[in-house]
């Protein structure tokens, strides 16, 4: 399975990089550990070089956390109530959990929008509050992008790292990556199943 998504990133090139990063950041099919862990075995097998996939990876992940951003930001609290009403149960999002991020939000300020690029569950979550706090664009992108490009250099590194033992474990990893998926599609099933609206 590793195989034929690590063919996918490089036929894909950096431009598919930033497309799967967007897409993981608003609705996540893939982990980005995965698409950026891979990109780093890429690297190492000398298909893609590190810069220009850090680029591509960071650009794909502050503009897909952008959309969640803009949400919020254009919607308000009024127009956002009935949206998640609504969809909520597809986004695995109640509304009591929207005011409780934007309530950690105001309390923590900006700088939180950079500590969350290094939370595997919350890093998307924490746009949406953000905008609702009608925080500055610029700043925003700023914080987004720094802490996006810090969590896939770490990414990258540990892809190229593993690249080797990749070859030599082929079949081990094909199950360790499986596995991942796996984990994050039961976990979004479980999500929409147990969903009720609580308010």
């Amino acid at each position: 399975m590793n195989d034929i998504i690590l063919r996918l990133i490089e036929q894909g090139g950096y431009w598919g990089i930033a497309f799967l990063m967007v897409i993981e950041n608003v609705f996540p099919p893939i982990p980005s550990e995965v698409i950026m862990g891979l990109g780093g075995v890429a690297v190492a097998r000398g298909s893609m070089t590190f810069w220009p996939l850090l680029l591509a990876g960071t650009a794909g992940s502050t503009l897909g956390n952008y959309v969640w951003f803009l949400v919020g930001d254009k919607l308000g609290y009024a127009r956002l109530h009935p949206f998640v009403t609504r969809w909520g149960r597809w986004l695995t999002l109640e509304w009591h959990e929207v005011e409780r991020a934007t309530a950690f939000f105001r309390r923590h300020g900006q700088w939180i929008v950079f500590a969350m690029r290094f939370s595997p569950f919350l890093r998307t979550m924490i746009s949406l509050p953000a905008g609702l706090a009608h925080m500055k664009h610029w700043k925003f992108l700023a914080f987004t992008f720094a802490g996006a490009a810090v969590w896939n250099t770490l990414l990258i590194l540990g892809g190229q790292a593993i690249a080797g033992y990749l070859v030599q474990a082929k079949h081990v990893m094909d199950w360790v990556l499986g596995g991942i998926i796996a984990l994050v599609l039961v976990a979004y099933l479980w999500r929409v199943i147990r969903w009720s609206p609580k308010d």
